[in-house]
């Protein structure tokens, strides 16, 4: 640029015409502004360079704990305990992300272990065949079934895993699931929710949502329930079994217990079919 510069001084000392000294002043600006986005181009790529890695030691998204890449995969709550975490993770896998992470799942909603175990979610988890059967054998809500069978190649034997119902995976069809044809044959059908979403189901009724059915419990949790209703419901709506059937909603019953129904034919269980609504301890709630 300072020779530059010099040029220019000597083209007008020489008596150079204006027309000339307008281009190299026009040159000498566009080198400049050339020379300035250069400066700053370099500037960008080292402070781009000098960034921490995401997910480092400071708890950025993905490091320890957190819900995202690494062990951070698992899905939950910081808070939840480890075998929590992992419960949760293989319930979403298993009832709604299994098509996601490009995971087989058979009709019956039955998916290899060795193909469950590898998914991105769990290949870096401390889990395999023994502590996952110990997990499923001890789930309070019997969640999960576990089931080994010949490999058709004549192989060892392959063992398969499914949720016991929840899915919201169109594909699945359960197939062992036990027809409900009387009232009697179940103590009662309860559905448990919170305040907040019992104001849209008095009005619209029950809905399976995006799952397959809709999930009723035979009992409340004081009477010691394990399957079909969260311990923190706030609203136990009790559903009229026998009217249901006779007007053709069909029920039925799962492996661990829990009464599934589809619905009409909009998927829902009208606020009709409701006997009776009462808050955890029993008062009744007005509809």
């Amino acid at each position: 640029m300072r020779s530059l510069e010099l040029t220019t001084i000597s083209l007008w000392a020489a008596g150079c015409p204006a027309s000339l000294l307008n281009i190299v002043v026009r040159w000498r600006a566009q080198i400049a502004s050339f020379s300035s986005l250069s400066r700053l181009v370099a500037m960008s790529d080292v402070a781009q360079n000098s960034k921490p890695p995401r997910g480092g030691s400071h708890g950025g998204r993905g490091g320890g704990g957190q819900r995202g890449g690494g062990k951070g995969k698992l899905r939950g709550l910081p808070n939840d305990s480890p075998e929590v975490r992992l419960s949760k993770t293989l319930s979403w896998l298993l009832r709604h992300g299994a098509q996601s992470v490009g995971l087989f799942m058979r009709p019956d909603g039955y998916v290899r272990v060795d193909d469950l175990l590898a998914t991105p979610q769990l290949r870096d988890q401390d889990l395999a065949l023994p502590k996952l059967q110990k997990m499923v054998a001890e789930n309070a809500k019997q969640r999960f079934k576990l089931v080994q069978e010949p490999a058709p190649d004549g192989g060892p034997d392959v063992w398969w895993i499914r949720a016991a119902q929840g899915h919201s995976l169109a594909t699945v069809k359960l197939d062992d699931l036990k027809p409900i044809l009387t009232a009697s044959d179940v103590p009662m059908a309860v559905h448990g929710t919170n305040q907040q979403a019992w104001k849209a189901i008095s009005e619209q009724g029950l809905s399976k949502m995006k799952r397959n059915h809709i999930h009723l419990a035979q009992g409340v949790p004081s009477d010691g329930v394990i399957s079909g209703m969260r311990n923190s419901a706030q609203v136990l709506i009790y559903i009229d079994l026998e009217r249901a059937l006779a007007d053709g909603l069909k029920f039925y019953l799962s492996d661990n217990g829990v009464i599934l129904s589809e619905g009409n034919e909009a998927g829902s269980i009208a606020p009709t079919y409701f006997a009776k609504v009462t808050d955890k301890h029993g008062q009744s709630i007005a509809r």
